[in-house]
């Protein structure tokens, strides 16, 4: 229904924080005291306080047929993914990282491949916000995406395989892949360029 349940790693006490109906709520993160929600089918996205749950902005970020996946944040805009459509969006974000209300639309080109099923899922970005790694679930493809113009290069895993990623997360040049219907957990070892991996762990 949208809701958010927002609990204590060490008791695994905790309670709704974002307490909705008529919405979704898929992947999450939060930066700067923020909440950001990305909504699926709904096409929308969602912006709430992290400590209180009060709404601060919501988006339609597409009237199309479209599942909205993932998000990821940076100094100046929060990313979504869409699972059903090649193409990111980008929300600007103001000081503090508040949204400015801005959506524009990013279409993925270069080696971006969309096939049926699911596609573009998990998203994270390099600490300069310059590059976009999303991951395509179906393909089980890597990507390195730049920001300005959507050009994907396929990052080279050396043949691991990728299939149903899911959330993604960055730690300095280490990225954890969660295989969600695989049950698994990938760690891959980036290069400096972000366009070579090796698999860790």
């Amino acid at each position: 229904d949208g809701s958010v349940w927002k609990g204590d790693l060490r008791t695994g006490e905790g309670s709704v924080l974002v307490d909705v109906d008529g919405r979704v709520a898929v992947g999450i993160t939060v930066d700067r005291g923020l909440l950001f929600v990305s909504g699926g089918a709904t096409g929308d996205a969602y912006v709430y306080d992290a400590d209180s749950g009060a709404e601060v902005a919501a988006f339609e970020l597409t009237s199309n047929p479209s599942f909205i996946n993932d998000v990821t944040v940076t100094r100046d805009a929060a990313w979504f993914t869409n699972s059903q459509a090649a193409e990111l969006y980008r929300v600007a974000l103001g000081p503090g990282g508040v949204p400015t209300g801005e959506v524009e639309t990013l279409p993925l080109t270069g080696a971006w491949q969309q096939v049926p099923g699911f596609n573009a899922n998990g998203i994270a970005a390099t600490p300069d916000g310059t590059t976009l790694l999303v991951i395509n679930s179906s393909t089980g493809i890597l990507h390195a995406v730049d920001a300005a113009t959507g050009e994907a290069t396929a990052v080279d895993t050396g043949g691991a395989s990728l299939t149903q990623g899911d959330g993604i997360l960055l730690q300095g040049t280490t990225l954890w892949v969660v295989r969600n219907r695989s049950n698994e957990l990938a760690e891959l070892r980036l290069s400096p360029d972000w366009l070579s991996a090796t698999v860790g762990g």
